[in-house]
């Protein structure tokens, strides 16, 4: 399904937020998906782990990560800002559903999410 593992609501309120196509913004998460499912074992070493499931693994990385994919897909501002955007979403709704929301939005006050899909 295009967006594994996000929430497809996330990917909606992302789209909206960013002006992207509901069409184009789940294509845009799973090419990044892809991106950042190969380099799983680098997140692992190098940034803090924000929660992990069967589905997902949730990493806290520096801010800026989201420009650095972006330039490395070679996509525009609003797309690799979409793609920020959702993985935020993503985790402030796993943090609602586990106790932990208020958590999530004070640490993404200061750093980016980063959504790896592991199912």
């Amino acid at each position: 399904m295009p967006g594994e593992p996000l929430d497809g609501n996330a990917l909606v309120l992302a789209a909206a937020q960013a002006s992207i196509s509901g069409e184009r913004l789940p294509e845009l998460a799973e090419r990044a998906q892809e991106h950042v499912a190969t380099r799983l074992s680098e997140y692992e070493a190098r940034y803090e782990r924000a929660h992990e499931d069967d589905a997902q693994t949730v990493f806290f990385v520096e801010d800026g990560h989201w420009a650095d994919v972006g330039a490395a897909l070679g996509l525009e501002a609003r797309e690799w800002k979409a793609l920020r955007r959702v993985h935020a979403e993503h985790l402030k709704r796993l943090g609602g559903d586990l106790g932990r929301r208020d958590e999530f939005e004070t640490a993404l006050e200061l750093r980016e999410a980063v959504v790896v899909g592991t199912g």
